[in-house]
């Protein structure tokens, strides 16, 4: 008997009002935007409304009771019009409420997972440094508990951090060394650190290459005091708490670039029926044809990878070569799709008014955020046994 891959009714039903709301809202407002370079927060409040940052999270907190497949079906609709849009969605999930949900105490989930469920606050995930990318276990920013008041004092500063600093970001779960083991290695522990610290300072944007409509900063601390009950998890386990957060977010980042790879077969696709050169539509020849072959191919196979890496860590088994794969194999052909629909547009490919160029701007950032295609490789070859 074959395998079934197809979406539970409750899935597809999910898809399909992801797949209107990004057609209908997104998509003709999502342009002016990016090329203004301002964060879209009309459509954030919607997208709240529809419960799209409560979907992998229990009722009982404000979710919708779904799952990480869930999540993903969202963000592969949503990319397949716009990354920034799904990145703010990604991360307000993924990176900024998960670990609140994963590693909170029943306090912290009360107080904060509501909003963030919402999408009335944002919380964001603090973990790269400046000096400190792919080695994050190198992390140089210190937290230390003051023996008389029993409050964390942070310092040191973390960059390229997402949904940081809207006017509707509400926390940051930032990584600290917090003591040393006996060997001298450090204990990296995690800290809610509420935006609006005393202390606590969020640069202006970055001025980015793509993702235009999403926000991206660097944060500084210096003398940031937060209570003791922030503390997120137990004290030293920041580092592998953030290591689960980061298997979990590259199955959403897979689903995210596989949107952005069938974007641009959408766009092509329709290009190629109206576009008229020495006398006929382009798509009437052979090799604009197998362009679009060729990029639907990957656009399928990347989504096969995505799902069942979803699947495999919404049953609770192991998952983390999946996603690795599901990850590496995605945002490379979204590289790669997004080239090709560049190609196929010819000088409109070039033009900002044109989709595509969103999307061949956009698809970079996916070979490098939540682990670099060297990282993510690394973690492959060790599932096989290196």
């Amino acid at each position: 008997m074959p395998l079934d891959h197809r979406l539970a009714p409750e899935h597809e039903e999910l898809r399909r009002t992801v797949e209107e709301f990004a057609h209908d809202v997104v998509a003709p407002k999502i342009g002016e935007f990016y090329e203004n370079h301002e964060f879209p927060y009309d459509i954030v409040r919607q997208m709240g409304e529809m419960g799209l940052f409560g979907l992998p999270f229990p009722e009982e907190y404000g979710g919708m009771g779904g799952d990480y497949l869930a999540l993903g079906l969202a963000l592969e609709e949503l990319a397949r019009v716009d990354s920034s849009v799904a990145i703010t969605l990604e991360a307000g999930v993924s990176l900024g409420a998960m670990p609140v949900f994963r590693f909170g105490t029943e306090e912290q989930r009360r107080e904060w997972l509501p909003k963030l469920c919402s999408g009335e606050m944002l919380g964001a995930f603090g973990l790269t440094e400046p000096e400190c990318g792919s080695d994050a276990g190198g992390t140089r920013t210190t937290a230390v508990r003051d023996e008389k008041t029993g409050e964390w004092v942070i310092n040191g500063s973390k960059c390229f951090i997402t949904n940081s600093g809207t006017d509707i970001t509400g926390l940051v779960t930032v990584t600290a060394v917090t003591g040393r083991k006996p060997d001298g290695a450090p204990l990296i522990s995690s800290i809610i650190v509420p935006s609006g610290t005393p202390g606590f300072t969020v640069a202006a944007p970055y001025s980015k290459v793509g993702w235009n409509a999403s926000d991206t900063r660097e944060l500084s601390f210096s003398d940031v005091r937060v209570p003791g009950e922030n503390l997120l998890g137990e004290e030293g386990r920041g580092y592998a708490q953030f290591l689960r957060i980061l298997d979990e977010g590259r199955v959403a980042i897979a689903a995210l670039a596989t949107g952005l790879a069938q974007g641009c077969v959408d766009e092509s696709v329709a290009y190629a029926r109206t576009r008229k050169a020495f006398g006929k539509a382009i798509g009437e020849n052979q090799a604009i044809q197998f362009k679009l072959a060729d990029m639907e191919m990957r656009s399928h196979t990347a989504r096969l990878a995505w799902r069942d890496a979803a699947s495999r860590l919404v049953a609770g088994e192991k998952f983390k070569k999946e996603a690795a794969l599901a990850k590496l194999y995605s945002s490379e052909i979204a590289v790669t799709n997004a080239r090709e629909a560049t190609q196929i547009h010819g000088g409109y490919g070039f033009m900002n008014e044109y989709p595509v160029a969103r999307m061949w701007r956009d698809s970079k950032i996916l070979e490098i955020g939540e682990g670099t295609s060297e990282v993510q490789r690394m973690l492959i070859a060790r599932e096989l046994g290196f």
